[in-house]
C-alpha cells in the first residue's frame, strides 16, 4: 500500500500517527508539494479527483481517501491496539468525540489559519480575514469547552487514548504553528496539561 501525505498539514499527520500507534509496517509513504501543486497534478487527480491528502493506495490500485475513512480501513485490519472502541457503545462515543474535535476544533482552526496566514494564499483564494477572525472566535470556544471537559476525564472520550486524541492533538499542533495558539497562554490549563501528555508518545514523533 502506498499513503500520499503532505508535510505541515493536519489531515496527513493525524494518519501517520495512528499508524504509528499501531504499530503499522509496509506502508510506503509519497510526499506531495501543496505549495507547488503536486496534489492538483492529473496523476494524482487520477487516484483521487478531490485532490486532497492523504490518500492511501491499496495493493489492488483502488484508492481510499478521508482520514477517518483510512484509519477505519486500518483498524479493521489491525484490530489492536483498539484506538475505535470495542463494542457499539463505545465506538460510537469515541466516534462523537472524533467528530467533535474534527468540525469543532481542527476545521475552525484550519479555516482561521487558510483566511490568515500569508504562505496559505497559494491555496486558499480569495482569503477573508473576517471569516478567519470569526471561526478564530469558534476554536476558542471549542477549545474552553475541551478544557472544562478535561477537568473530568484524562482523554478526549474517557478514560482511555483513543483516536479522538489523535484528531484534537494534530489540530491543536496546527495551530500552534500557524496560528501561534497555545491552550496555557489563554488560561486553559487543562487543555495544555492534555496537549503535554499527548506530545510525549512516540507517536506525536513519529508523524510531524
Amino acid at each position: 500500500m502506498k499513503l500520499y501525505v503532505s508535510g505541515f498539514a493536519p489531515n496527513p499527520r493525524r494518519v501517520a500517527m495512528f499508524i504509528a500507534e499501531k504499530g503499522i509496517t509496509g506502508i510506503d509513504s509519497v510526499t506531495l508539494d501543496l505549495m507547488t501543486g503536486e496534489h492538483r497534478s492529473d496523476q494524482f487527480r487520477a487516484k483521487n479527483p478531490m485532490a486532497r491528502t492523504p490518500a492511501l493506495e491499496l495493493d489492488d490500485g483502488r484508492v481510499l481517501s478521508e482520514s477517518r475513512a483510512i484509519c477505519t480501513y486500518l483498524e479493521g485490519l489491525h484490530p489492536q491496539p483498539n484506538l475505535m472502541g470495542e463494542g457499539a457503545e463505545e465506538r460510537a462515543f469515541i466516534e462523537m468525540a472524533d467528530r467533535r474535535a474534527e468540525m469543532h476544533l481542527l476545521l475552525a482552526i484550519a479555516n482561521c489559519a487558510r483566511h490568515t496566514h500569508p504562505a496559505l494564499a497559494v491555496l486558499e483564494q480569495p482569503q477573508f480575514p473576517d471569516f478567519a477572525a470569526a471561526q478564530a472566535v469558534k476554536l476558542r470556544e471549542h477549545a474552553a469547552w475541551l478544557d472544562q471537559m478535561l477537568s473530568k476525564q484524562a482523554f478526549m472520550a474517557g478514560e482511555r487514548f483513543t483516536i479522538a486524541d489523535i484528531t484534537a492533538f494534530c489540530a491543536l499542533e496546527f495551530a500552534r504553528g500557524m496560528l501561534k495558539y497555545k491552550p496555557g497562554s489563554e488560561g486553559l490549563a487543562n487543555l495544555q496539561a492534555w496537549r503535554d501528555r499527548i506530545a510525549e508518545r512516540p507517536s506525536a514523533s513519529v508523524s510531524k
